[in-house]
């Protein structure tokens, strides 16, 4: 996947703001069924708020990446105890499809 440019980041970033974390990592860290969670969560959606707990022993900005690797996803922006991720769903016929500006 292309790296975002700034305009890019800045739209998905405002699209985000009315978004509630649905991705939490906390002492468990990054297993197999968070990843798996954060995956399918990216394919309904194609953008998603996680949030790093106090009990977690990844930074969010360590988390951010990790699960970006891990489900092929670009880390939109880190602030704070939270981080967004953006994948461009791979379903063709999704209806409100996220349409990034050029």
């Amino acid at each position: 996947m292309a790296d975002l440019t700034s305009k890019q980041r800045a739209q998905l970033r405002a699209l985000a703001n009315a978004l509630e974390p649905i991705v939490h990592i906390g002492k468990g860290d990054l297993g197999e069924n968070l990843v798996q969670q954060a995956d399918e969560a990216l394919e309904a959606r194609e953008l998603v708020k996680c949030r790093v707990l106090e009990t977690s022993l990844l930074s969010p900005k360590e988390a951010a990446q990790a699960l970006s690797q891990a489900t092929r996803s670009e880390v939109v922006q880190v602030i704070g105890t939270k981080f967004i991720l953006y994948r461009p769903s791979h379903k063709k016929d999704k209806k409100d499809k996220i349409i990034l500006v050029k």
